[in-house]
């Protein structure tokens, strides 16, 4: 295997990995604030046919990407609503919005299946991928706004008794996880494959979601988590060009089946998760108690 190939390689891998990147991060950012959101699926598909769909309407690239970005805010405020000012379930609530969103994203880009667009540019997005990721990791370890984030995650009584809003903080992480979930479905439309098509992010979302564990809550651990995926992903298509005698339903699922295998070696020190994950995570706050 000579240079060329490898880079070309790399170059693929960088490419395939950076929606993972992006929602792996936001969903990392909400669950910093003792948040589980389980719709980033959904919010990645709403934030595809968004993009895509303005993309064809107006012919902007940023508008595309903007209206992507606010869908997704606006998805995770919905989110966010449900959750923490009428108190409703979590793990419910996540799932329903992925549903919503499946549902909703199908809707909408029916009529745009197939619809040719000139797809943007995918290296801008793989730099700031990288530079979020690196932003995210100094705002929560090196200033004291990431510091109270951290803060209302691991005790939102406590945080609360000190006179911050652990309702406004979640808030804020909330809505950042739904922009770059957002991001993430844009990237998939219109740069990753410049098309719109029903369910295009298979999977991606919970990948995403499972990468928050892999990084163990941990900003730049989630950029080595994706690219263990995004490698696999290559590889995959690389065996199978290279001739290897495989069912075509093995090389589809083997992303997914080595990224199942990382969390269950991961999830068997307890101890370490315990001591990784935010305390508050998935525990509602009542401001009375």
């Amino acid at each position: 295997m000579n240079l060329e190939i490898i880079l070309g390689i790399i170059q693929i891998i960088l490419i395939a990995t950076t929606p993972l990147v992006f929602a792996g991060i936001g969903e990392l950012v909400t669950e910093k604030t003792g948040v589980l959101n389980l719709g980033v699926e959904g919010m990645m598909l709403i934030g595809a046919v968004t993009a895509f769909v303005t993309l064809v309407i107006t012919g902007s690239y940023f508008l595309a990407f903007l209206v992507s970005i606010l869908s997704g805010a606006l998805m995770s405020g919905l989110f966010a609503y449900l959750v923490l000012i009428l108190m409703s379930n979590q793990v419910a609530t996540g799932l329903a919005l992925t549903i919503f969103g499946i549902g909703l994203s199908s809707m909408i880009g029916k009529q745009y299946i197939g619809t040719p667009i000139t797809g943007f540019n995918p290296y801008f997005f793989v730099i700031i991928s990288f530079v979020i990721v690196f932003l995210v990791h100094y705002f929560f370890y090196k200033t004291k706004l990431g510091l109270v984030f951290r803060a209302v995650g691991e005790s939102h009584h406590s945080s609360h008794a000190l006179g911050y809003s652990v309702i406004k903080i979640r808030l804020l992480g909330i809505i950042f996880g739904g922009c770059m979930c957002g991001l993430a479905g844009s990237y998939m439309s219109i740069c990753y494959a410049p098309m719109w098509q029903e369910n295009m992010i298979a999977g991606r979302g919970w990948i995403a979601l499972a990468l928050v564990v892999f990084a163990t809550w941990k900003p730049r651990r989630i950029l080595v988590g994706a690219y263990i995926f995004g490698g696999v992903s290559i590889l995959q298509m690389n065996l199978q060009a290279w001739g290897v005698n495989f069912p075509g339903q093995f090389f589809n699922m083997a992303p997914y089946l080595v990224t199942m295998i990382v969390l269950v070696i991961i999830s068997s020190n307890r101890l370490r998760i315990k001591l990784s994950a935010p305390a508050s995570l998935t525990i509602p706050f009542f401001k009375g108690r």
